[in-house]
Formats: C-alpha cells, sequence, structure tokens
C-alpha cells in the first residue's frame, strides 16, 4: 500500500482530504512539519501533501533542504495554497505540483495520484527498500567527481544471504533486505544528515556516500547494528547453534554461519578519478578484500594514485 503524509493545522482541511483520498492510501495525518520528519526519515512516503503559508520561510526552508537532498530528491510533494495565496516563483520552491483549498474536494485524488505516478516514471528506485538504485547512484557519484567534490564510498554486501535465502525463503529474505537498507540509511543520516547518499544496488549490495573522515566510523556502526540485530531473523534452533544447513551454489549440503556483512571502501582524498566506474570498482574489489577476514569486516583503500 502507497503511503501519504498529509502536514496541516486546520482539522476540517484534513477531513476533506481525508474523505477525498482513494481509499487505497495509508495516509498519515501530522499538524506539523517537525512532527511529520521523523515518520519521512524512518520511512519514505510515497507523497507529502502540505498546507504551506508562503510567508512561512521556516517550512520552505525545510522542504528545500529536504528535496536537496540526493535522497529525498525524488519525493513528490503537493502544496495546498490558500485562495489568496499568489503563484510562487517555482525555480526557488521545491514543491512538484500545487492545489487550491477550494478545489480540494474535487481534485485532490486525482492530483495525488498524478504525482506519485509522475515520480514512479522519473525516478529510478528499488521497489522494495525505496532508495535509489543504479542510475541513481551512478550520477550521484559521477556528479560529486566532476565537482571536484572529496567524498568516500562504502560499498556493503550481506555475506550468507543466499543460504539463508534458500532455507527460509524469499519473504523472510525481503525483510532482511528492508531492515539492512533502513539501517544503513539511518546510520549514515544520523552521522552526515547533508551531501551523504545511501543507494541500493540491487539484492544485497548497498552503497554510501559521505565524507572521508566520517565513513570509517559510521561502517563500523552499521557492523555492529547488524551483528546485533540479524540472529533475530534466525529460528531459535539455528540461533542458538550459530548456523543453518542449507544449500551451495552446486545444490550440495552444506553447513553455514549466520549472515555477516563485509564492506569495502574507496576515497577520491588521495587518488583522482574521472568516472564513476573507478571508484566503485575499487570499493568493489575492497570488499571482496574485506571477505577474507571471517564475520563481519571492513577494509578501506586508501592508497594514493591517479586513476
Amino acid at each position: 500500500m502507497k503511503t501519504i503524509v498529509l502536514i496541516s493545522k486546520d482539522s476540517v482541511l484534513t477531513n476533506t482530504i481525508i474523505k477525498g483520498i482513494d481509499p487505497s492510501y495509508h495516509l498519515i495525518t501530522f499538524k506539523d512539519i517537525a512532527s511529520a520528519l521523523n515518520q519521512i526519515y524512518q520511512s519514505i512516503p510515497d507523497l507529502v501533501v502540505v498546507e504551506i503559508d508562503l510567508k512561512d520561510l521556516a517550512i520552505i526552508d525545510i522542504f528545500t533542504n529536504l528535496k536537496a537532498d540526493p535522497l529525498f530528491s525524488q519525493l513528490p510533494v503537493l502544496a495546498i495554497l490558500s485562495e489568496e495565496t499568489s503563484i510562487p516563483d517555482w525555480s526557488s520552491f521545491f514543491v512538484d505540483d500545487y492545489i487550491r483549498i477550494s478545489d480540494l474536494e474535487r481534485e485532490i485524488s486525482p492530483r495525488a495520484d498524478l504525482c506519485v505516478i509522475r515520480s514512479e516514471r522519473i525516478v529510478e528506485i528499488n521497489p522494495l527498500t525505496r532508495l535509489p538504485g543504479n542510475i541513481s547512484i551512478n550520477k550521484q557519484i559521477q556528479g560529486r567527481i566532476e565537482a571536484g567534490e572529496t567524498f568516500a564510498l562504502g560499498y556493503l554486501d550481506i555475506d550468507q544471504f543466499k543460504p539463508f535465502n534458500d532455507k527460509y525463503g524469499f519473504s523472510r529474505g525481503d525483510e532482511v533486505i528492508k531492515v539492512t537498507g533502513r539501517l544503513i540509511l539511518n546510520i549514515v543520516k544520523n552521522k552526515q544528515p547533508r551531501r551523504s547518499f545511501v543507494g541500493h544496488i540491487g539484492g544485497d549490495d548497498f552503497i554510501y556516500i559521505m565524507d572521508e573522515n566520517l565513513l570509517e566510523e559510521t561502517s563500523a556502526e552499521i557492523i555492529h547494528a547488524f551483528d546485533r540485530l540479524i540472529s533475530t531473523f534466525y529460528d531459535g534452533e539455528d540461533r542458538e547453534r550459530g548456523c543453518i544447513q542449507s544449500k551451495d551454489r552446486q545444490g550440495n549440503a552444506k553447513t553455514f554461519p549466520l549472515m555477516t556483512v563485509s564492506i569495502g571502501a574507496a576515497t577520491n582524498k588521495h587518488a583522482r578519478f574521472s568516472h564513476y566506474g573507478q571508484i566503485t570498482e575499487i570499493a568493489s574489489r575492497m570488499k571482496t578484500h574485506s571477505k577474507r577476514f571471517g564475520g563481519s569486516s571492513f577494509r578501506m583503500d586508501k592508497r594514493h594514485f591517479s586513476a
């Protein structure tokens, strides 16, 4: 079910939207932006509908900053404007559409549908985790390279995920993927609220981009949180044994340890790159190197060179 976050102090307006919105949406209402932000950060909705007074510079600034974040740039925002409000300068007003209060009863449902459909067509996101996918990841990295930014990139892979998925099924496997994506997102955003980025390559592989001086500490927190949480996905007997019986890629029965994560990282602090593939390749190699150490592990390439 798709989720809409509605922000309005006006109870009459809120009730009008509740009655008019398609019941297939899960509608969560808030009276102010501060309380809504926590919901938006914790679980990205499919649409934000917000009553906006253009004289309220604080709320406009909040949404400007939110939409400037690569993670939330795809989040459609539908503004509700009063009849007296003049049309704003859209070049500096980060919403995707607007609707007058007088048109709410008639227009809210089709306008909400249009915003959601438009965002799905334009932006490529992973349907399971709601995180940006490969196209967005590559654009993020290339854009930072071309802008001359110094950054670090972490490449995370879940070890022993396939045997777990084979034994427990896709439903539980999907839950592991979703929780891991949310875990990475929360930790990265808590460490660096702005100019950080989290993406889902696909399967059990994730990318996150941060300032170089924050990535190693953040990776350690991700490992600690994952290791503390992951055993809860196993049945009691497997959890006590610390391993499961499943099949390897050749179909042979084998014993596998509980899932861990391997993280490889690279930075352009001491290296020059011209293409996103160069730094992701190094991070991928470091991830493979990290797997050799057993358990959850992090390894970062800090060599000085030009790629």
